[in-house]
C-alpha cells in the first residue's frame, strides 16, 4: 500500500510517476476514479485544503472533511484506520503531530496522505517542484537557496533534496539550521549563485532572521531568471520585503495554483 508520509520513504520514480499524472490532471485527462476521501485540517487551514477537497471532487472522489483534533483521544490509531477503511479509500491528514500521521498509515488499511505536520510538508514541496520543472525545464542544474531556520518547510526541502539530488543550500545564522543541511549565513554571497530562492516564516527566530530579509536589491544581485517562491502564508516586511513580492522574480502565487493538479496526482498515485 502507498501512502505520503514522509518524501524519504519514496524513490524518484514515485516522484516522476506524480508529475506525470498532474501533467494530465492540468490537461484535463487524469484518471477519473470513485469513492471517498476523508480529510482531516484544521480550521486555519486554506490552500491545501481548498486545493484538496476541490480536487478530490472533481476527479470522482466524495471529500468527507473533519476537524485534525478528531485524532486526538485515546482511542487507538490503528482502530480509526481500520473503521475508515469500510467507508474511505484514502485519508488525508494535516495534523502538528507526525507521529499520527504515520500511525494513521502504520495500520496498513487504507492510503494516508500527509497534508502537513509541524516536521514537514511534502506535497507543498511536490507541488513547487512541478511548477519548477515546467518552468525551468528540469531540476538538475537548478541551484536552490533556502533562507530560514529548521522547521517544516525546511525539512521537506530537505527530504526532496535526499531524494532528487537537489543543490539546495541553507542560508540562517548559525545554529538555526535543519540537521545535516548544507549551510551558510551569508545571505549576500549565497544569493548571487541562487536560481530559487525559497523562504519560510521566522517563528520564534524573528530578531535573528531580521537581517536575512529578502528584498528587490538582494534579488538584483541573482542570476538572471531567479526565481523568489516564499512559503505562504508570508508577510510582507518580515521574511520578505514588499519590494521584493513587486519583483519579477517573485512566482508565489502562480506556483501555488500547481496545487491543484499535483494533490490530486498525489491521490491518484497512492490509490493506484
Amino acid at each position: 500500500m502507498r501512502s505520503l508520509i514522509t518524501l524519504d520513504d519514496w524513490a524518484p520514480s514515485d516522484v516522476e510517476q506524480v508529475f506525470a499524472l498532474a501533467d494530465a490532471y492540468r490537461d484535463g485527462r487524469g484518471p477519473v476514479t470513485t469513492g471517498c476521501a476523508v480529510m482531516f485540517f484544521p480550521a486555519t487551514s486554506l490552500r491545501t485544503r481548498v486545493t484538496f477537497e476541490r480536487g478530490a471532487a472533481l476527479m470522482g472522489l466524495q471529500p468527507i472533511v473533519l476537524p485534525d483534533t478528531t485524532l486526538d483521544k485515546a482511542e487507538a490509531l490503528g482502530d480509526v484506520a481500520a473503521y475508515l477503511d469500510a467507508w474511505a479509500d484514502i485519508v488525508v491528514v494535516r495534523h502538528p503531530d507526525l507521529a499520527v500521521v504515520q500511525g494513521l498509515a502504520d495500520a496498513g488499511t487504507l492510503p494516508i496522505v500527509n497534508a502537513m505536520t509541524d516536521r514537514n510538508h511534502p506535497c507543498e514541496v511536490l507541488s513547487d517542484l512541478w511548477s519548477l520543472r515546467r518552468l525551468r525545464g528540469g531540476l538538475e542544474s537548478t541551484r536552490f537557496l533556502f533562507v530560514g531556520a529548521d522547521g517544516n518547510i525546511s525539512r521537506a526541502w530537505h527530504e526532496a533534496a535526499r531524494l532528487l539530488h537537489l543543490d539546495l543550500v541553507q542560508c540562517c545564522p548559525t545554529g538555526l539550521a535543519s540537521p545535516g543541511a548544507r549551510t551558510t549565513d551569508d545571505l549576500e554571497t549565497a544569493i548571487r549563485s541562487a536560481d530559487v530562492v525559497l523562504t519560510d516564516g521566522p517563528g520564534a527566530h524573528a530578531e535573528q532572521l531580521a537581517p536575512y530579509r529578502i528584498t528587490a536589491a538582494l534579488l538584483d544581485t541573482a542570476p538572471e531568471g531567479v526565481r523568489l517562491n516564499p512559503c505562504p502564508p508570508f508577510v510582507r516586511g518580515r521574511e520578505v520585503g514588499a519590494d521584493a513580492i513587486d519583483h519579477p522574480a517573485f512566482v508565489g502565487h502562480g506556483f501555488k495554483a500547481s496545487l491543484l493538479p499535483v494533490q490530486q496526482a498525489i491521490m491518484a498515485h497512492c490509490l493506484a
